[in-house]
């Protein structure tokens, strides 16, 4: 045969082979459904009851609480005394307790106690054993209670909470008030043996780190803490599954590990995304989803899902703040966590709507002020694209007492494990306007809670709401950014002195600052026009006319506007608060 001829029909077949794989439909990634999941997340709100008074026996399983008053939570007593602004309030010990009857399909698995908030210090109880104290009023806690519960049965949990002042937790002294009660849900959490622990300081077990993202690529390490509670070693298979906002799937981890019986491990799992896309603050808040499965064989022993978003962010000292390589304007509010005659016991139609009016005000940014905010909150933030800063309640002053201080890093290790997979937090606070001529020394305290935050997470940056300190002053540099918190025209000057005001203080900080509070009070009773700067704030009786606030907030608002080297612009505060 011809030799062109051959040549021109292997073209020929050629050219009908790529005609017809161009005529293919495109491959599409796969949608992914997972398993059925063998945890359960009970939520035990209803059928408490609850008295204010320290009760002698209220342990006891078979202690007569049908006196006591039937409440739901979230609860506190501080929800009408607590709020007025007074120093009057009820700090003291509270008693609660339910009845529990453990369905009984969860014989052998392991159960655990799950509390997302209690103020200050809580006593926990199980048919009359005492599982442990909690010290710190924003953190969730978990229990192990598997040995003390019975299944199939009637149980009793009791719990007494106590919010009186208390040397060893912070905050010591702040300007709201220290709400008592379970004001946040509490959870029977139900897991196989084999699961994914959640006595990690009281974290979801899984840890998403991104690093070198851009929209090129993104590396991604997943570790799952993992807990073997069987009486033998398990062969345990770890599969991560990725999934962008259409439920494709972008990436599949898995792992093969043995889990000697009785055992803790923590696994780690790398990929890189290509071409990720990134979560980008308001403009698109694009969320991927990371579904960590744990199986024995073909057994799904436990599945856990966690929010993830891919972005990079920096804070230039004369330009403020990237995100994904572009500047992003950081201007919002602080705000606290509770509401008129409710006090800290919201609820998430509370949350959602509050979120909602800090989106209709058009933030790019929130200070969730001063301490770890409810998980619904940060959940609504990675939704909106609202960059959030979260903080640990270092206020005012601290103690010399070691107690204090391990106190202080506990709830920085707290909020950083249970809040490590949310994109919207660029930034770990580690206090609000410490004082530094009152009492104890707190800089060696804020040096090491900046080390203990880089410690435990690398990815952030960290920073602090400063007021009370020299510009010079160490405190003001050992977080990589810094706030300030500015009343020029309310508790001092006026605020036309604003903008010279802060060409002053930029090069002596020599650190990228941003304005974590500025503002005035008002009240909508009261109204001047063309009011000037009230001449004592503090006096009972002085006048907060609405107009004054105006045009506070208009004048500082473009002194803001024309110094692009503050990081952040946020108004104190959000909404009235106790």
């Amino acid at each position: 045969m011809n030799l062109m001829k051959v040549i021109s029909r292997k073209a020929l077949l050629a050219t009908c082979v790529v005609l017809a794989m161009w005529w293919l439909p495109t491959a599409h990634a796969a949608s992914y459904t997972p398993p059925t999941s063998n945890r359960s997340d009970l939520i035990l709100d209803d059928s408490w009851r609850f008295i204010l008074a320290d009760v002698p026996g209220a342990t006891n399983v078979v202690f007569d609480d049908s006196s006591w008053t039937a409440i739901t939570l979230p609860h506190t007593w501080n929800n009408l005394d607590g709020q007025d602004g007074g120093g009057n309030y009820f700090r003291g010990i509270g008693w609660y307790r339910r009845h529990y009857t453990v369905d009984g399909s969860y014989t052998n698995r392991q159960i655990f106690l799950k509390f997302d908030g209690a103020n200050i210090v809580a006593d926990v109880y199980v048919n009359g054993i005492f599982l442990g104290e909690h010290q710190g009023g924003f953190s969730a806690f978990v229990y192990d209670v598997t040995p003390y519960i019975n299944v199939g049965t009637d149980n009793v949990i009791a719990v007494k909470m106590n919010n009186a002042f208390n040397a060893d937790i912070p905050p010591l002294n702040a300007d709201f008030t220290f709400f008592g009660g379970i004001y946040r849900d509490v959870h029977l959490l139900v897991t196989d043996k084999l699961h994914i622990t959640p006595l990690d300081y009281g974290s979801p077990g899984v840890y998403l780190q991104q690093t070198n993202v851009s929209s090129n690529s993104a590396n991604l390490q997943v570790t799952t803490k993992l807990r073997n509670d069987t009486a033998g070693s398990s062969n345990v298979t770890i599969t991560t599954v990725i999934v962008d906002a259409t439920n494709n799937v972008v990436a599949t981890l898995t792992t093969n590990q043995v889990l000697n019986a009785g055992s803790d491990l923590a696994v780690v799992q790398s990929t890189t995304i290509a071409s990720p896309h990134l979560w980008n603050g308001r403009a698109d808040p694009y969320l991927y989803q990371a579904f960590i499965q744990i199986n024995d064989g073909a057994t799904n022993n436990d599945l856990v899902q966690q929010p993830l978003g891919f972005r990079y962010f920096s804070v230039d000292i004369n330009t403020g703040f990237h995100l994904n390589g572009q500047y992003l304007d950081l201007h919002g509010v602080d705000f606290h966590q509770d509401r008129l005659n409710e006090g800290w016991a919201i609820s998430q139609a509370d949350m959602t709507q509050d979120v909602g009016f800090v989106m209709e005000m058009g933030c790019t940014a929130v200070r969730l002020s001063h301490y770890q905010h409810p998980q619904t909150e940060y959940n609504l933030l990675d939704q909106d694209g609202i960059v959030a800063w979260s903080e640990i309640p270092l206020i005012d002053y601290i103690t010399s007492d070691i107690n204090f201080s391990n106190n202080a890093s506990q709830q920085l290790i707290e909020t950083i494990r249970q809040n490590y997979n949310h994109p919207s937090i660029c930034f770990w606070g580690v206090y609000n306007e410490i004082l530094l001529d009152t009492g104890p020394d707190p800089r060696p305290l804020v040096q090491s809670l900046n080390q203990l935050a880089h410690t435990e997470d690398p990815t952030r940056l960290t920073t602090a709401a400063s007021c009370c300190a020299d510009n010079y002053d160490p405190i003001n540099f050992y977080t990589d950014v810094i706030g300030f918190n500015e009343y020029y025209g309310w508790y001092t000057g006026a605020y036309t002195d604003f903008g010279a005001a802060m060409d002053t203080k930029f090069p002596t900080v020599s650190k990228p600052m941003g304005i974590s509070e500025y503002g005035a009070g008002a009240s909508i009773y009261q109204h001047m026009e063309n009011p000037s700067e009230p001449a004592n704030i503090s006096s009972p009786g002085t006048p907060h006319y609405e107009e004054y606030q105006n045009l506070l907030h208009e004048s500082t608002w473009q002194q803001m506007q024309a110094r692009p080297y503050l990081w952040l612009k946020s108004v104190w505060n959000m909404f009235d608060f106790a």
